[in-house]
């Protein structure tokens, strides 16, 4: 049975590279991934034959996958839960006596960092093969293992039909009509996509237009969702896969929001990537490596795309939810995914535009 490690200190002293990483992150609520984590400190004594994940995931969405990647691995295994920068900023602190094995991160810009540290090892080419080059990394040092599109989510009795683009949000049309969660990582993350993609000047102007078009903040995606669907807002920004869960839990035909795929590689229409590495100096790369297969099997891509209602990665495994459009139908837009980590000009930025 996997154990949860259990943290004896809250303080880290961050290192350079990935501070405007955690200086993003550390107000934001990042959806699914950041409730109530258990955030710990690694014992000193691990034995040879144990796994230790650093998990930027939030337990309950993946403790029951971790079980079963356990008993794939054939060793004990340890996580230690927490937002994904901070454990990433841990491990760059610890350096060549870090106790993590494999680091699970909620998003590419985490894995983005590190791979620019050179603390992750390459991963077997058997493994990358597995996943488009558009969601592993540059340098082959990690490999995402399940994605999430940005969408814009309408309620047709507002707003018969949603716009082509985020940059349309910005219209009279939409005064006072949009919601949007500016502490959210994933927000932050699209905003910094559109910076890679639009450039500093564009994406300042969008952020102050939307804010003075009246758009409305919410805490999570799920709030956002949530407005729309009652009418309080016409549109909203979130990711895909909270109306799918939504859609789950109470019925499709009982929900009155809907959500649009934005086409014309749009930067509303950013694909994200969670992903896995394994750490040069964790001295666990064998079973690190296992658990990366593992995670790019069959069983755990059908998990994440089931379960977590999240895009599968591997070549070969399709979602089974219903009406999902396929990855490779999106019209994301064309990034380095790595790049994402650049968070701290974007905090500088909502902050402003008076968002955050």
């Amino acid at each position: 049975m996997p154990r949860p490690l259990v943290r004896r200190g809250t303080a880290l002293a961050m290192s350079a590279l990935l501070l405007p990483v955690l200086a993003a992150c550390g107000g934001a609520d990042a959806g699914k991934e950041k409730e109530a984590e258990k955030k710990a400190e690694p014992t000193a004594a691990q034995s040879a034959g144990e796994l230790v994940i650093y998990s930027g995931r939030n337990e309950k969405l993946i403790a029951p996958i971790i079980e079963k990647l356990e008993k794939a691995v054939g060793t004990k295994v340890q996580v230690r839960y927490g937002d994904s920068a901070e454990l990433a900023a841990q491990i760059l602190e610890e350096g060549d006596k870090t106790k993590a094995g494999l680091f699970f991160s909620q998003d590419a810009g985490a894995l983005g960092a590190l791979s620019q540290a050179k603390v992750l090892a390459k991963l077997p080419q058997q493994s990358l093969d597995k996943v488009d080059a558009a969601y592993r990394g540059g340098e082959g040092d990690w490999v995402g293992v399940s994605g999430r599109s940005r969408v814009i989510a309408y309620n047709p009795q507002k707003a018969p039909k949603a716009p082509d683009s985020v940059k349309d949000l910005t219209k009279p049309e939409w005064k006072d009509k949009v919601g949007y969660a500016p502490t959210n990582a994933s927000f932050q993350a699209f905003v910094t996509g559109m910076r890679v993609l639009e450039g500093e000047d564009a994406t300042l102007k969008w952020l102050k237009d939307l804010k003075a078009n009246g758009a409305k903040p919410y805490a999570k995606n799920g709030a956002v969702l949530d407005a729309v669907n009652s009418g309080e807002v016409s549109l909203g920004l979130i990711n895909h896969y909270y109306w799918y869960e939504k859609a789950a839990e109470v019925g499709a035909d009982k929900l009155t929001a809907k959500i649009h795929f934005l086409p014309g590689g749009d930067p509303g229409a950013l694909v994200n990537a969670a992903g896995v590495g394994v750490l040069k100096n964790g001295g666990q790369s064998e079973a690190a490596e296992k658990a990366v297969e593992y995670l790019l099997s069959n069983e755990a891509q059908t998990y994440f795309a089931d379960k977590t209602k999240e895009y599968p990665l591997a070549a070969g495994v399709t979602s089974s939810v219903k009406d999902l459009p396929a990855l490779a139908s999106l019209d994301a837009p064309k990034i380095d995914l790595g790049k994402l980590d650049s968070l701290q000009k974007t905090l500088e930025m909502l902050k402003e535009a008076g968002m955050v």
